[in-house]
Order: C-alpha cells, then structure tokens, then sequence
C-alpha cells in the first residue's frame, strides 16, 4: 500500500495544510460546512477596503460551456464590517486567513493594510491589481509596471505580513509586471484572474450580460492561466497560486506542473459548496497512484525535453 502522501506547502513563510484554497469570496464560512474545512490550505473571504464599495446596477451570470460569464459588479465591505462580522466567523479554524486589498488610490490600499496588519489572526494580504468587474472609472494598478510597483511598495512599508500580488490577465507581457511587484516587496503572486468578456443573443441582439462586458471563469481559461503561470513561474522564483479553471484535481496538479505552489477554486466552488474538498481528495489519489510522497515535489516539474 502506497504511504499517505504530504500535501503540505511551504507558501512564502505560511504553511499550508493542501494546496487548494478558495479564491477571493467564492467561499464563505457563514455557517459551519458539512465537511472539515481545516483541509484547505487557506481562506480567502470577500475583499476588504477603507470603505465599502458596491453600486446597484444590472448583473447576470450564466453558464457558458464548462465555464460562467457574469457582470456582477465588483464589491467589498469595509474593515469594520469585517472585524465585527467575518473575523470572528474564522478564529476556530487553523487554515491561515489571507485578505484580499481593494481600493480606488493606492493611499486607501495602504491604510486598509495598516488597520488591519494589527490582527494576528491575519496571515496575510493577497492585493487585488485587477478587477475586471470593476466600474469603467476605477483604476486598474496592475496593467502597468510603474502603477503596479508603486502600489506594493506603499503597503510593503505598512506591513511585514506576506504580500501577494493578484496578477492581471490582461496585459502584454506578464513578466514585466511580474517583476514590479517583486521588485516592490511582494512575496508571492496569485496568476491571475478572470478574463473580461461578452456574449450576445442572436435573437434579440442585446447583451446576454446586464453590464455588456463582464468576465468569463471557469474551465475555458484554464489553459491561458496554465501558460502564465508558467511565464511567472520562468521568470520569478516567488511562489505562486494558480487561480482561474480549476475545477478537478487533474486542473490543479496541471498548475503545479507548470509552476504553482498552490491553486484556488472560484466557479467550482458555486456549483458544488464541497468542490475544494473533492480537489483535495483527487490531488491526493493521484499521489498515491503515482507513488509520489509530497505534493510540493511537483512543482514547476513540467517535462520540457
């Protein structure tokens, strides 16, 4: 009988009980899971800044083959909602709570990690250079090496706590900015999000989305994240969480082939509340199957001869 394998992961300075965590606000402990959610590696609630940000407008989401396309409007609640109302919901569980930074200057982003670098129960901060759902007027730091360089290094003067720049998908070449961030104190990256996108109905000939353009997740982007990762992972030697199509166990080991340390799991995680869990399970069968002892020894193993 094979050994039980070791799933644990090494992720700039946290250790991670698996390599499968949720992505940002895809997953909330808002009541007790009917599974043990110390099986994965990390939690990462809805993003939080200085002030609330949400706008009423019309959103929609809808399957598109395998994967979803929706317009919901980019949203996050303020830090005291979050100390009053999430915080505590997570102090019994062991994963490491890492929190997405939202803001609309690079100021707020920093006070948000300054009030918030206080808290022991926070691991670290994942900062959000992207939001392809974010309003027309909203900036968007991480399509440029400077904007983006700027940003990390204001909060890497607030905080010692890990930084994680969330990467953007859409931008020429990844690496540039892939070197900002490291170059302006960032310990890792999440490569990258969902990819802006449209849809439209022939018979009525409107937009299927209420806001036009929104963003498509899911199973057919996994192949354009799988191959940015693998440009970060060549140019970087900064850990990485894969995040954008994971939806089995075969999509994450495919990341970690191509050079992440971890993944995350967003649209799977609506269909099925226990997704991550079964990723999990799936990760490990096949380390039984393939004799291999620790998940770790697959990273960055893609076999290029």
């Amino acid at each position: 009988m094979s050994q039980e394998p070791d799933l644990s992961v090494n992720f700039a300075g946290l250790t991670l009980t698996s390599p499968v965590m949720p992505a940002c606000g895809t997953f909330e402990l808002t009541s007790k899971p009917d599974f043990d959610a110390n099986q994965i590696g990390a939690f990462i609630p809805k993003s939080i800044s200085m002030n609330k940000h949400s706008k009423e407008q019309a959103s929609s989401i809808f399957e598109a083959e395998g994967s979803m396309l929706n317009s919901v409007t980019f949203q996050s609640e303020d830090i005291e909602y979050f100390e009053a109302r999430v915080l505590p919901v997570y102090e019994p569980y062991q994963p490491p709570l890492i929190i997405n930074l939202s803001g609309e200057t690079v100021d707020e982003f920093a006070q948000t990690a300054e009030k918030l670098n206080k808290w022991d129960k926070i691991a670290g901060f994942e900062i959000n250079l992207s939001c392809p759902n974010s309003d027309d007027n909203r900036q968007v730091f991480g399509l440029l090496s400077e904007s983006t360089y700027s940003l990390i290094r204001k909060i890497r003067n607030v905080t010692d706590k890990p930084l994680i720049a969330k990467l953007s998908p859409s931008v020429s070449r990844i690496q540039e900015i892939t070197l900002a961030a490291e170059q302006g104190g960032a310990d890792a990256f999440t490569v990258a999000n969902a990819y802006s996108a449209m849809s439209i109905d022939i018979n009525t000939r409107k937009p299927k989305l209420g806001n036009v353009i929104g963003t498509l997740s899911g199973s057919a982007i996994k192949p354009l994240i799988v191959r940015l990762i693998f440009q970060v992972h060549q140019i970087s030697h900064l850990p990485i969480i894969g995040s954008g199509g994971v939806m089995t166990g075969s999509d994450a080991i495919e990341m970690l082939l191509a050079g992440a340390a971890a993944v995350q799991v967003g649209t799977a995680n609506y269909r099925n509340p226990a997704a991550m869990i079964e990723i999990i399970n799936q990760i490990r069968d096949y380390l039984m199957r393939e004799d291999i002892h620790s998940v770790s020894s697959l990273i960055g193993q893609v076999d290029l001869s």
